[in-house]
């Protein structure tokens, strides 16, 4: 049986995007796991930040 070349989960990192206007220290960050075929774009889910206290949205970076 032969090996796959390319692998279809790729390992991704999620940012705050409303961290860095609040000007508070620090990041808020997950690591996760996307499918590069069903979502070719950037990841945007909401998570919660535990330094603003609140649901926010995390996008992908790279």
């Amino acid at each position: 049986m032969a090996k796959k070349t390319k692998e279809a989960r790729v390992q991704v990192i999620l940012e705050c995007t409303e961290h860095k206007t609040s000007g508070m220290p620090g990041t808020s960050r997950y690591i996760t796991t996307k499918n590069k075929k069903n979502t070719p774009d950037r990841l945007e889910i909401k998570k919660y930040n535990p330094i603003l206290r609140k649901m926010t949205v995390h996008r992908e970076i790279k």
